[in-house]
């Protein structure tokens, strides 16, 4: 495979234009794994992330930011699950999304999984804008991030998202690198509105 097709083009095809931002975002598995982190990029993602919205204005999502290199990354890495082993530990930053999924007073916040996604969201827009790329993961051991970082019962740890600078392709183990280079799809708009009068 030549260095030409290790980058490949990600942007979506879309059935009517949007965002340029929007439309160029991905997640890739290859990070330069020496590439340093711009802090105030990693900043104004988290600054996004903060002013995404929430249910009556309820803020219930966390972070745990651990730069590549520190004791809190190599925590995250221990406890990603399946293919994340793989490739996770190149990123420049691993972030957990915490929610808060009940107040200090017991009181559930029965939407604050969707708001943080809301943040995330907004977190990964904002990186890609500036040069970043997020990819957010479900496969780790809640329970072990939980202990490792002395989570309390009413927060929830809910994904792990690596941030970093873009690598070739070819960095990858085979089965990865051929994930890397495959287009992106998404079901037709179609099938996914359900009523639209």
């Amino acid at each position: 495979m030549s260095l030409a097709t290790a980058f490949v083009s990600h942007t979506a095809e879309t059935s009517t234009p949007i965002h340029e931002v929007l439309a160029e975002r991905w997640s890739p598995r290859s990070y330069n794994a020496s590439a340093p982190l711009d802090e105030q990029k990693l900043t104004a993602a988290l600054e996004a992330a903060r002013w995404a919205p929430s249910a009556a204005n309820s803020q219930p999502s966390r972070f745990i930011v651990a730069r590549r290199g520190s004791a809190a990354f190599h925590t995250i890495v221990e406890n990603l699950m399946g293919f994340n082993t793989v490739w996770a530990a190149s990123a420049s930053a691993l972030i957990v999304g915490v929610a808060e999924v009940t107040d200090a007073d017991g009181k559930a916040r029965p939407w604050a999984k969707y708001d943080l996604g809301q943040a995330l969201a907004h977190l990964s827009v904002q990186a890609h804008h500036d040069g970043l790329h997020v990819h957010q993961m479900g496969g780790f051991v809640a329970d072990g991030l939980r202990q490792a970082f002395s989570i309390e019962e009413r927060f929830e740890p809910v994904s792990v998202a690596a941030i970093g600078v873009l690598a070739s392709a070819e960095e990858l183990p085979e089965a990865l690198r051929e994930r890397e280079l495959t287009p992106r799809t998404r079901l037709p708009l179609t099938e996914l509105i359900l009523v639209n009068e």
